[in-house]
């Protein structure tokens, strides 16, 4: 990718902040950054994955995505806040 290629790339990336995950789903940057935020997850050993329970509710949640941006406005990183509790939006 050449220099117009990468400051065209960039201009355009700095608008997108999707709403939701069906729109992050689409950008291969944003589903990088998801998974990585699972593999921290595992890393840590903070997140473990169980069976579904069939005796009680399964609390919503919601993917919440920014782009962190450096001292010019260009995107620094790509940001996943994780998922949160649904209720606490």
């Amino acid at each position: 990718m050449g220099l117009r290629e990468t400051c065209e790339y960039l201009a355009f990336i700095s608008q997108v902040e999707p709403k939701n995950f069906e729109e992050a789903k689409k950008e291969k940057s944003w589903m990088i950054t998801m998974q990585e935020e699972l593999d921290q997850f595992e890393r840590n050993k903070v997140w473990t994955l169980v069976p579904r329970p069939t005796n009680h509710p399964i609390i919503g949640t919601k993917w919440v995505f920014k782009n962190k941006m450096d001292e010019l406005g260009n995107v620094n990183n790509f940001v996943d806040l994780g998922m949160i509790d649904a209720d606490e939006l």
